[in-house]
């Protein structure tokens, strides 16, 4: 009788889970720790899955504009975390990003690419124009951030999923992944991929077109 309410109990959460927090046709799968949210409506109980969002955030840009995250609400993001005097995979990770950044140009409107220093006390917007010009990065629609140091640590790691944090023992003082980051325009990380490969790059850039096509209507070129 046992094995049968723990099967029982199985199957309910597995009909009952959503996967899909906002109810619409899933292109990706979402990413992060997840809560389950037990709810009743007319009687009828429910079991979903709540996936996190990226939080509310404000950095200065390449320009010394100070922009925020409901700004750039409305577009789907593609995050990386770097510093410009990275001696190791920055210099792979960023020629990969803006390799992407071109090959995305006929979505441009629709994606927001986004680099956050994690070494913000180098990395200062006239260090991140001249980093951009010496690159030749195109900028229409890419950020460079700068910001307080912790708080760029915490939000890779916590909320994008990406590892970054001091290290004396690391080039350049500070150890990161070279993940890339895609989200959706409410804020859920819909995958993360390895920055510095170009297979990965090229699946991010399919990925980002299967989101906006399914989730968005959004047809693309490619």
């Amino acid at each position: 009788m046992k094995w049968i309410l723990q099967v029982s109990l199985i199957l309910i959460l597995l009909t009952g889970c959503n996967n899909d927090p906002q109810k619409k046709p899933k292109a990706l799968p979402y990413f992060g720790n997840y809560d389950i949210v037990f709810s009743e409506t007319n009687g009828v109980e429910s079991i979903d899955t709540v996936y996190p969002t990226i939080p509310a955030f404000k950095y200065l840009n390449q320009d010394s504009v100070m922009i925020s995250s409901k700004s750039m609400k409305g577009k789907v993001w593609i995050a990386n975390f770097f510093f410009t005097s990275c001696p190791s995979i920055c210099p792979p990770m960023i020629s990969q990003m803006k390799r992407l950044n071109l090959l995305t140009q006929d979505i441009a409107p629709e994606v927001q690419f986004m680099s956050f220093s994690i070494d913000p006390k180098t990395d200062q917007p006239h260090v991140l124009r001249t980093y951009i010009k010496n690159n030749g990065i195109q900028t229409k629609n890419w950020y460079f951030f700068t910001g307080n140091e912790a708080k760029t640590h915490a939000l890779g790691v916590k909320h994008f999923m990406v590892h970054a944090d001091k290290d004396p023992m690391a080039a350049g003082g500070f150890a990161h992944s070279d993940g890339m980051v895609l989200v959706d325009r409410e804020g859920y990380v819909r995958g993360v991929y390895r920055g510095t490969q170009t297979e990965d790059v090229n699946r991010l850039n399919t990925d980002l077109r299967k989101l906006l096509d399914i989730e968005y209507g959004i047809k693309s070129k490619h």
